[in-house]
């Protein structure tokens, strides 16, 4: 019979996975008898777990919601399936989800047996999301965001390599504080210690980070928070390109396939306008290609010069071919 500990974490996990269980279909799964599952669920409430009894013949037990959400204990599959969701949903456009999101990831990596990372690493690295050409958090390695989460949680200093915008590689040496997520991008806001002032990072940019183990106090941060932050830094940067087209397709068609980035709205049952704001013009490009209908592009000029220009290349490839 399992020890009094094992065999408690065993009665939750049952609990956890049916609304109701019979007192005697519980107390048989467990291998005890029914006034030993009554002391085990004693046990679990003595824990601060709310679990309901139903008296009489047909008795049994329900974990019912509490005042505060209890220790989940799940499986090696569920383990696995979390971790994947969660790095899917730390690309959330949703305010706050991202954030979130990443918390969780930190912790349940932390836990989470070497056998189980190797399967998340292989499931996310054979899986081809169906949305393709994000901008944004989509260029960004999980592991970096879990292994940053927690040098930011644990007040640790941290190592990585970061290229620049212009792309210059350097070293850096820093005392991380928060990630933030904005503009559906994620940013490390850190104390760099070799150029001794405060740093905002793209993660997407930033590789191989390490813990040194060295822990330090903390500064006080020369903004609000992190995010007003991160917003001042970006305030210098070249502002976005508005995109703005016209496509002979249905808006539901249109917003189905790039939705996610842009705004669209129907003018005609069969043409609809669509908006969306983009770093570059490539991806805005590539994304109304896609659509396999016809459109005019109402701005930027740039836009259009660059259609233009990819017209030129793609007839003289297609020529080329032919002449093949």
């Amino acid at each position: 019979m399992a020890n009094t500990s094992t065999r408690t974490l065993r009665l939750l996990s049952l609990l956890q996975t049916h609304r109701y269980w019979p007192g005697g279909d519980l107390a048989d799964r467990l291998g005890v008898s029914v006034r030993t599952l009554r002391r085990d669920v004693d046990r679990l409430r003595e824990l601060g777990y709310p679990v309901e009894a139903q008296r009489g013949v047909d008795g049994g037990y329900q974990l019912a919601a509490g005042a505060a959400l209890p220790p989940l204990v799940i499986d090696d599959e569920e383990a696995v399936a979390l971790a994947v969701g969660l790095q899917a949903a730390a690309e959330s456009p949703v305010e706050g989800v991202a954030e979130a999101s990443v918390r969780v990831l930190a912790k349940v990596v932390q836990v989470m047996p070497a056998r189980l990372r190797r399967r998340v690493e292989a499931l996310r690295a054979v899986t081809v999301p169906v949305d393709w050409g994000s901008r944004t958090g989509a260029g960004v390695d999980p592991d970096v965001l879990t292994v940053v989460a927690l040098v930011c949680r644990d007040g640790e200093r941290v190592r990585f390599s970061y290229t620049a915008a212009d792309g210059r590689g350097t070293e850096r040496h820093v005392e991380p504080h928060r990630l933030v997520c904005l503009n559906r991008r994620w940013y490390l806001v850190a104390y760099d210690l070799d150029r001794a002032d405060w740093r905002s990072f793209r993660l997407d940019r930033l590789t191989a980070p390490s813990g040194s183990g060295a822990r330090f106090a903390p500064r006080a941060l020369p903004a609000a928070d992190a995010a007003e932050f991160v917003r001042a830094g970006l305030q210098g940067m070249p502002r976005p390109h508005l995109v703005e087209a016209l496509v002979e397709a249905p808006a539901d068609q249109v917003r189905a396939r790039v939705g996610r980035w842009a705004t669209v709205e129907a003018v005609t049952a069969g043409r609809c306008r669509l908006r969306m704001t983009a770093d570059s013009l490539d991806w805005p490009a590539m994304a109304l290609g896609s659509l396999g209908a016809e459109f005019q592009v109402v701005g930027p000029d740039a836009l259009r010069t660059l259609l233009a220009d990819w017209s030129t290349r793609f007839a003289r490839a297609a020529e080329r071919e032919a002449a093949e």
